[in-house]
């Protein structure tokens, strides 16, 4: 009896068989829709001033509205914020170096916010930081809860998101806005 007793009680908790996830959860897709689609419309906000596709003025123009701004060189520049929003957003659809495409979005947003919206007050209606903030956050928060499980990043470290990751991505982006907005 003794023997069929220590049979039927579950084992300690050390010594359980935790079950490996194998179903496909709506959490794992609805963060792939978030990093697709959010993704891929940075990505072609970055090509817009890269290559002056999808409506985009290209390079030389959008240089020269960085000029206007007081970015000089203007082209250089632009290079740099429509190539962090490109790579950035392709970064993040891919789930690939998720805390640094994080940081590339983070830093041109706040440049944007410094340098035109924030004059403007809160709402996009009035040309203010709204959208910014909002893009900011997703990028913030996607390195914060990880690429997930359908990510490239899944296979290493920073691939399951978490404080240090977010904090990467916040420092990263803050320190090259600062960068960029005391030359």
């Amino acid at each position: 009896m003794k023997f069929i007793d220590e049979k039927l009680r579950a084992p300690p908790r050390s010594a359980a068989r935790v079950p490996e996830k194998t179903a496909v959860s709506a959490g794992d897709c609805g963060l792939l829709l978030v990093r697709i689609t959010f993704g891929l419309l940075m990505a072609g906000h970055g090509a817009q001033k890269l290559f002056g596709i999808f409506g985009g003025e290209g390079l030389d123009a959008t240089g020269k509205g960085f000029a206007a701004l007081g970015y000089r060189p203007g082209t250089l520049y632009a290079a740099i914020g429509g190539g962090s929003e490109f790579l950035g957003g392709l970064g993040l659809a891919l789930g690939l170096f998720t805390p640094l495409a994080s940081a590339a979005l983070i830093g041109v947003m706040i440049n944007a916010m410094a340098t035109v919206t924030a004059a403007h007050g809160l709402w996009e209606t009035q040309g203010g930081v709204e959208f910014n903030v909002c893009i900011a956050a997703v990028a913030l928060a996607i390195a914060a809860i990880g690429p997930g499980r359908y990510a490239l990043d899944r296979l290493f470290r920073w691939g399951r998101g978490g404080w240090p990751e977010a904090a990467f991505a916040l420092f990263v982006g803050g320190i090259g806005a600062a960068i960029v907005l005391s030359l």
